[in-house]
């Protein structure tokens, strides 16, 4: 098999260098020498610098299997290509069209086309009650991959017509939607208070609403999150007569590191917190103010019983020339702790401890040290995330509650019960 890997830089799609392979034991990804000269080029990726040799095929692996879905979704669209769910190359050949970041992967000599196609008041009603197995089957329709283990579908969102599409080929989307979990109750009120709750705790995050189809503003069916990696231009061009958004590039931090999806947690000690602080003052244009964004994500993720915030919940954002990086905005934010099911370890070390039960201001010290910061700034910024939770989660809460999203109370109740926050001394943040 040989795939032409693409990306897009100031606009423009530009080949960046193919894989081939015939399976994905033997898969190679190699840098175009064109690409490798052009006075704009960049890396893919941190764990991938320009170089003439070819990347063997386990770190190629890594990289590319990154960008495609997890569990079940992956799942599904193995089932609906049928082909098997640990065949990287077939699913990224399927679904590389768009990617998260700006990488295409298609076809040599394959002729590329986009278009919008509108969806129906019944295909949203079908995404939300049939969960993953709906968004796998249309993802796979239109060849568009994101990843994680959630159902979810790339789409573009026109506000002014309040209308949804579904983007096909190299069309860019505009939205990540995602369906209601059925064995976690309110799971759509959950991500919106937890992410209006880290706004307002100073936190960047993505635009995010509740797609409401129901007869009732209690009926929650979708959750919408604006694409941090898709910006639109004053001079953008139109595809089916809506304006095209231009492709940031971004990776997660398992890329960046080299590391497997399936290594996202830190099971056993392996610095994982360490090295996303080091590659922070290794590449990013700002690493001062984006270490002490990492740490304050962290911070929260602890006090609001986030344990899901692994390597791949957070991600680097590239500029239109892919010459600068940044930390990007918190995503895929939830307090796990609220459900009975779900561990009450976080996803890596927080100065030697795991156990939210067992997390004190001291290991958070240590951490900091460990994260190369000053201790004094870090816990100043861990005291004031304290002191500010309860009331920004109270204030989150009530905006829900006011919309009709009455779960919000009883969730905003369950955070303050299960999460880091009901181990924190109220009024000392210790």
């Amino acid at each position: 098999m040989e795939l032409i890997v693409s990306i897009e830089l100031n606009g423009e799609m530009i080949p960046a260098g193919m894989i081939i392979g015939s399976q994905p034991s033997d898969a190679c990804f190699s840098y175009f020498p064109e690409f490798l000269h052009h006075p704009d080029a960049a890396a893919l990726s941190i764990s991938m610098p320009l170089r003439e040799e070819p990347y063997p095929a386990l770190q190629t692996e890594v990289f590319f299997e990154g960008l495609l879905p997890e569990g079940f979704t992956r799942h599904s669209v193995a089932q609906w290509m049928h082909v098997d769910e640990s065949d990287y190359l077939s699913i990224l050949h399927a679904l590389g069209r768009e990617c998260l970041g700006a990488i295409c992967v298609t076809e040599p000599g394959e002729e590329l086309k986009a278009s919008y196609e509108p969806i129906t008041e019944q295909q949203v009603r079908e995404l939300a009650s049939e969960g993953a197995t709906k968004s796998a089957e249309m993802v796979t329709k239109s060849h568009l991959s994101l990843t994680g283990a959630s159902g979810k579908v790339g789409l573009y969102y026109a506000p002014d017509q309040n209308e949804w599409y579904l983007p096909w080929g190299t069309a860019p989307s505009t939205h990540i939607v995602k369906q209601s979990h059925v064995r976690l109750d309110g799971i759509v009120t959950n991500e919106q208070l937890t992410l209006l709750t880290a706004a307002k705790c100073g936190i960047s995050i993505s635009n995010s609403f509740i797609i409401n189809t129901g007869s009732g503003k209690e009926y929650e069916v979708l959750f919408a999150t604006q694409r941090y990696d898709r910006v639109f231009s004053d001079d953008a061009k139109r595809i089916s007569g809506l304006a095209r958004p231009l492709r940031l590039h971004q990776e997660d931090f398992a890329q960046a590191m080299g590391i497997s999806a399936s290594s996202k947690y830190e099971r056993e000690y392996s610095g994982h917190m360490r090295e996303m602080f080091d590659i922070l003052r290794r590449y990013c244009s700002d690493p001062v103010r984006d270490q002490l964004r990492l740490w304050d994500m962290i911070v929260f993720d602890y006090l609001i019983g986030n344990t899901d915030a692994h390597i791949k919940n957070f991600s680097l954002l590239y500029g239109s020339s892919l010459k600068s990086i940044r930390l990007a905005p918190a995503y895929d934010m939830i307090s796990t702790t609220v459900y009975e099911q779900s561990t009450r370890d976080m996803a890596f070390s927080i100065g030697g401890a795991y156990s939210i039960d067992e997390i004190s201001s001291d290991h958070f010290r240590k951490a900091a040290k460990e994260a190369g910061l000053g201790e004094r700034m870090a816990m100043r910024r861990y005291e004031e995330m304290c002191h500010r939770f309860r009331e920004a989660l109270r204030e989150a809460a009530g905006e829900l509650v006011e919309a009709g999203y009455s779960k919000a109370g009883e969730m905003e109740t369950r955070i303050l019960q299960t999460g880091g926050i009901s181990k924190v001394s109220q009024g000392t943040g210790l």
